[in-house]
């Protein structure tokens, strides 16, 4: 079970600490929307039935800015001229703790919420009596279910030293907040910040991750703080001690962002937000969580490793492979069946269902691709380009692996055979998610391959990422892993986009069209429509729309051709001639992709019409005419703007191993870097290699440039 769901499923007293630079903006002001936001959520809880206590920093901030302000209008143009001295800050603490507070009040009202005021001083905690007094007083106003606010009284505090810890007395409102948590019993600590937790180093700097669980032993002495706060004393140095000293002694503590809407929620719901400090956290040291990062550069290690072998020592590994794959065949469809059998159970969808299972003979068939990929010519190293600068200065292009992929891929557990072979061909490091649907057959595929990958390379190099909530922080690695590749839903392919800085190599849906021109052979359309929808359904490239010449109606090519889909178990929608014309239920939309044996009819006027609907509807996957008039056909083919175009063929030979590529980690509609099916080259890069003999620039003066194109030696 995830640490945080473990715990909060006891959780009854929450602290909530937000600091001076959550409630206030960049020039001083109170953030009303994010304290807006923050009391949403304490009355959510406070309705749910959670006793809410809130420390709140703030009204130094907010008196500085009110007296600035003060100040400026009183002042004289020669005023304005002097050196301008800072404002005292107790005097600042003293105005702006009624604003504030009259702030909280007034946006509890709004929400009937009941809150209340109480100030501390650090020498109030000496007093036994205090405390006595703090813990009844705090309980007598968790029974009536009002808030209580905290904050320390900075206008009369007489504090000039940092604290320490153990002896009971608070620096800032960070450790206040700790404090209070073991005397008022909390059950949880949630320090709010302006990031989204702790970081190995300022988060700014690109090598800096984002720590989910804290263990003193392991990130003690090896975070690096950046900056502290802008505007308050503590910054992050501050909460984390005050979260150490508060988890050390048995209150489980959160940071997480004061930005976010929702983050104290999503904490108490159990997701996996900010940073967990817990006094057990240590004995989770063994557990994944470790392992974003670790993963992904074990990954590229491996990579390199596989790129220092000969290509015969490539190829032997792609060989092991296959072999070990028809070997394992039995264990591997026993654990498919008992992924099917659940989703079946589950009531999963029949498209699903069917992506999921591994039908027989497709073992034979994917270890059969993976021989084929491995008789292919070397991809790493080719000479691209070859040129002379100048005499004796020779330049190459050559090809080499982009690095590490990270692949998420929903249903199909043979993707998860076609893209490893592909990523051992490429020699590229490899992360692997697939959906929980298939998870005992995605673990035994992974198990059966990387035990064929020798220790020379290390089976590291294609690494399987069991839990989803991993996914966040492998997409944060944009340093780490070179390239994302989802494979499923255009909903998937969405999230991951706007989830990553890390270019996504992605697809949106299989809306594939098929023209039928009033040139066509009658036998040829219907063997070529009926192999496109039902060959296999649930595949992106399975055809979802048929557009066809209205000069047809006055033939039986199409009545002949519903009749042989209707057979077929195809369920026919119309667009609005279609359904007019033939009474088929009205298609809902023509931008859907069914997955299923079901599509949808049009009738149009002829190329361009068709063309037109295919660019305002499709989603530039694979698009068809089928028609023997070649002018026809060649408009068609250069003017369709799709991944894939194709004459008399079925949208179903869009596949990396029809188009001769072995294998494809997905078919591509994007048009950055590859198209259409990505095989091994799509998962390739290029790098300069320069070979001289002693020249140096030196302004240009002595090198003569020739720039000359040299032959490129074949292997």
């Amino acid at each position: 079970m995830d640490p945080t769901r473990a715990f909060v499923k006891d959780v009854k007293r929450v602290i909530i600490k937000v600091g001076t630079a959550v409630v206030t903006r960049a020039d001083g002001r109170l953030a009303l929307g994010r304290i807006g936001a923050l009391c949403e959520q304490v009355k959510e809880l406070n309705s749910q039935g959670f006793e809410v206590i809130l420390v709140t920093s703030g009204a130094v901030g907010a008196g500085r800015q009110r007296l600035r302000y003060r100040r400026l209008v009183n002042s004289s143009f020669a005023d304005l001229q002097k050196p301008q001295l800072e404002l005292d800050g107790k005097a600042c603490a003293a105005v702006g703790q009624s604003g504030l507070m009259a702030l909280y009040d007034a946006l509890f009202s709004q929400l009937d919420v009941t809150s209340s005021q109480l100030l501390v001083t650090d020498k109030d905690f000496h007093n036994p009596d205090f405390r006595k007094q703090l813990s009844e007083t705090v309980q007598s106003l968790l029974a009536l279910r009002v808030v209580p606010v905290f904050n320390e009284n900075d206008a009369i505090s007489t504090r000039k030293a940092p604290y320490e810890d153990s002896s009971g007395i608070f620096w800032d409102n960070d450790s206040l907040a700790a404090l209070l948590a073991l005397e008022l019993k909390a059950d949880l600590l949630v320090l709010m910040s302006d990031v989204e937790g702790l970081y190995s180093g300022p988060p700014g700097e690109p090598h800096s991750r984002l720590i989910r669980t804290y263990v003193k032993e392991k990130h003690q002495g090896e975070i690096t703080f950046g900056d502290k706060s802008r505007v308050g004393r503590g910054g992050m140095t501050a909460k984390v001690k005050a979260a150490v000293y508060a988890a050390d002694a048995g209150t489980p503590v959160v940071i997480a962002s004061g930005y976010a809407t929702d983050s104290i929620i999503k904490v108490l719901q159990g997701e996996r937000v900010g940073t967990l400090f817990h006094h057990d956290a240590r004995m989770w040291i063994p557990l994944k969580e470790i392992g974003a990062r670790e993963m992904a550069l074990a990954a590229r290690d491996c990579s390199r490793r596989i790129q220092g072998l000969s290509s015969r020592e490539r190829r032997k590994i792609l060989l092991d492979i296959a072999d070990a794959l028809e070997s394992n065949e039995s264990v591997i469809k026993a654990e498919n069946e008992a992924d099917v059998a659940s989703a079946e159970h589950c009531g999963y969808e029949k498209s699903l269902v069917s992506r999921l299972m591994l039908k027989p003979g497709k073992i034979s068939s994917l270890s059969k691709s993976i021989r084929i990929l491995a008789e292919m010519e070397d991809p790493i190293g080719q000479v691209l380009k070859k040129t002379e600068l100048a005499d004796g200065l020779i330049l190459e292009k050559t090809s080499c692996p982009l690095g590490v992929l990270l692949i998420v891929f929903e249903s199909r557990p043979d993707a998860l055979v076609q893209i490893a072979s592909l990523a051992v061909r490429s020699g590229n490091g490899l992360l692997l998610k697939g959906g929980k649907e298939a998870t005992r057959s995605n673990k035994i595929l992974h198990k059966v391959i990387t035990d064929a990958i020798p220790d020379s390379v290390g089976k590291k190099l294609i690494g399987l990422v069991t839990s989803r909530e991993e996914i966040p922080d492998l997409l944060k690695l944009d340093d780490v892993i070179d390239l994302v590749i989802p494979r499923g839903s255009n909903k998937l392919v969405s999230q991951i986009k706007e989830s990553t800085k890390i270019p996504v190599l992605g697809h949106a849906d299989g809306i594939c069209h098929i023209f039928i021109d009033k040139s066509a052979n009658p036998d040829m359309a219907r063997r070529i429509v009926l192999d496109a929808k039902i060959d296999y359904p649930a595949a992106c490239n399975a055809v979802e729309v048929i557009l066809v010449h209205e000069h047809l109606l006055k033939t039986g090519l199409i009545s002949e051709l519903l009749v042989d889909l209707k057979n077929e178990g195809v369920a026919l929608y119309g667009g609005p001639r279609a359904s007019a014309e033939f009474d088929l239920p009205m298609a809902h939309s023509f931008h859907h992709e069914y997955n299923s044996l079901a599509c949808t009819i049009e009738i149009v006027d002829g190329v361009q019409s068709a063309i037109d609907h295919i660019h305002n509807h499709g989603s530039a996957h694979t698009d068809c005419i089928i028609g023997e008039d070649r002018e026809v056909a060649e408009v068609f083919l250069r003017q369709v703007d799709s991944a894939a175009v194709f004459h008399n063929a079925s949208t179903r030979f869009c596949d990396g191993a029809r188009f001769g590529l072995g294998a494809e980690v997905g078919i591509s509609t994007g048009r950055i870097h590859a198209r259409g099916p990505v095989g091994v080259e799509g998962l390739l890069t290029t790098r300069w290699i320069l070979r001289g003999s002693g020249q140096v620039v030196d302004g240009d003066r002595e090198v003569v440039y020739t720039h000359k194109d040299l032959p490129i030696a074949k292997h």
